[in-house]
């Protein structure tokens, strides 16, 4: 096994949604009983999120789990614990499960933010961190979530791209804001995110008033780009072939799932279809306790396309793989078989991705490449609003809608 060290030194950078370990594996933070939306508490409500995931061990670790307020771009500010939260913001992480029936060992940790006896006081952006006891630049993984005022009215409308044109292809998206409080429009912050990317992520421009309300409409960064709806695949079922699943083989005492050839939509008429705006689900069939009962296997993913794609990369894109744009999700050229091929190994159950093309030197994933883009996909848009007075300390995120 390879040790990964990674400094907890990060002032200076951006805390993302990432794995700083192979042996960890399905990472999920989502609201107590609510899966597939932004984990996103409300001051007051009395709100819980829940981490789960798996580690690759057949011993336990001592892991905790420690939590710290960050500014509006995701970097860690200079709150102490006591100024955003009431309990502990460093705690063991103390339920696990081990696997039960399957091929691959593994342990299945669980842990509740804010602790029971706890609460968050202050509003804005928060990362949690998962590392080892007594080494604590030993980092497992890494997670943003928020913590909301719920302190302004905003309303979104949705509409066919106006500001620059691309009227068949892209999607507008324009905002009012309704503080509760007084405040003039440079102290906010007005952010759009589509489905789960962070790669597109807008920062609006403030263009005027609507009946008392700031406007934040008609500007080309309201544009996104439509996309299509996202692929789908179900290996809830490891015995049988489901839904994109062309073949499964066992050896070697693991599972290979062969999906269906990819294909190439950018010119296929739009069509409306199943999918998990990229979200994914651990499910089994057949068993009772998807956590510890489901199997892991290798899924593998081709595209048939006669020569590869230059000046740029090709990455499988959604929440199996923390939607980043990265080397673990990238499709590689391969000649002997004229395909971009990958393979990822996850955990049972439902997954839905897009194929995202990155342009070399470019940060921003396209979809138009190999997915087209349509106005009528049905995307979902989260709007996260800040306010920072010239009087506050920090970023305070006073509506998430």
């Amino acid at each position: 096994m390879v040790l990964v060290v990674v400094s907890l030194n990060v002032a200076a950078q951006r805390v993302s949604d990432s794995v700083w370990r192979s042996e960890v594996r399905t990472v999920s933070l989502t609201r107590d009983g609510i899966e597939g939306e932004p984990p996103v508490l409300t001051i007051g409500d009395g709100g819980k999120l829940v981490l789960r995931f798996d580690l690759m061990q057949a011993s336990p670790r001592d892991l905790r789990c420690r939590i710290a307020h960050c500014n509006r771009d995701w970097q860690p500010d200079s709150l102490l614990p006591e100024e955003f939260m009431l309990g502990f913001d460093d705690e063991s992480i103390d339920n696990m499960q081990f696997s039960f029936t399957t091929n691959v060992d593994y342990i299945n940790y669980w842990h509740t933010v804010p602790p029971t006896y706890g609460s968050f006081v202050a509003s804005g952006n928060y990362s949690l961190t998962v590392y080892l006891r007594n080494n604590p630049d030993s980092v497992f993984l890494t997670r943003r979530f928020y913590v909301s005022e719920g302190a302004a009215r905003v309303a979104t409308t949705l509409d066919r791209a106006t500001a620059t044109g691309g009227l068949m292809q892209n999607q507008e998206v324009n905002v009012t804001v309704q503080p509760d409080q007084m405040c003039q429009p440079q102290f906010l912050t007005v952010r759009v995110q589509q489905n789960g990317r962070t790669d597109n992520l807008r920062t609006l421009t403030f263009s005027g008033y609507d009946r008392g309300a700031l406007a934040f409409s008609h500007r080309p960064e309201n544009v996104f780009a439509g996309g299509n709806m996202f692929r789908f695949f179900d290996i809830s079922n490891i015995h049988s072939p489901m839904y994109n699943v062309q073949q499964i083989e066992r050896y070697g005492g693991q599972t290979f799932a062969m999906l269906r050839p990819l294909e190439d939509r950018s010119r296929k008429p739009f069509s409306s279809d199943r999918a998990l705006m990229g979200g994914m689900k651990v499910n089994v069939y057949n068993r009772t306790n998807d956590a510890t009962e489901a199997d892991y296997v290798w899924v593998n993913f081709s595209l048939p396309m006669e020569r590869p794609l230059l000046g740029g990369s090709l990455h499988i894109v959604g929440a199996l793989t923390d939607w980043a744009l990265d080397d673990r999700n990238l499709m590689e050229w391969n000649p002997r078989y004229k395909a971009y091929t990958a393979r990822l190994f996850l955990k049972q159950g439902y997954y839905s991705y897009q194929l995202l093309y990155k342009p070399v030197g470019e940060t921003e994933g396209q979809t138009a490449t190999l997915e087209g883009d349509h106005f009528e996909t049905p995307n979902r848009y989260t709007v996260f609003v800040y306010l920072r007075l010239p009087s506050d300390r920090y970023d305070r995120l006073i509506m998430v809608k």
